[in-house]
């Protein structure tokens, strides 16, 4: 599976992005998807993830509320849309796929993303 990343760029605070993940493949829709991000001098961190189904969603407490994550398999693609952003959003998301540890799965380029307050 390859990963491509896109929609990032520069907003200000309150502002909104969609982010996409474009996936290459025809086993997209076995795939659990994440959304990380890695902000400057931090670690990766987890932002969002979805099940092979769309079904089930999970979140990170700091972006609970304001970012939805949502999947098109006919499209072989996830979306993060990301509303009410902070400048402590400002980061590279990177979209992966996997079946159970996002570690041992695929991983996209990243798309960076800038937050101005």
């Amino acid at each position: 599976v390859q990963l491509q990343a896109s929609g990032g760029g520069s907003v200000q605070a309150g502002g909104s992005l969609r982010l996409s993940c474009a996936a290459s493949g025809r086993t997209f829709s076995s795939y659990a998807m994440g959304w990380f991000r890695q902000a400057p001098g931090k670690e990766r961190e987890f932002v969002a993830s979805i099940s092979w189904s769309g079904g089930s969603t999970y979140y990170a407490d700091s972006v609970k509320g304001r970012f939805t994550i949502s999947r098109d398999n006919a499209k072989n693609t996830v979306y993060l849309q990301m509303n009410s952003l902070k400048p402590e959003d400002t980061a590279v998301y990177y979209c992966a796929a996997y079946y159970s540890d996002p570690a041992s799965g695929y991983w996209g380029q990243g798309t960076l993303v800038t937050v101005s307050s």
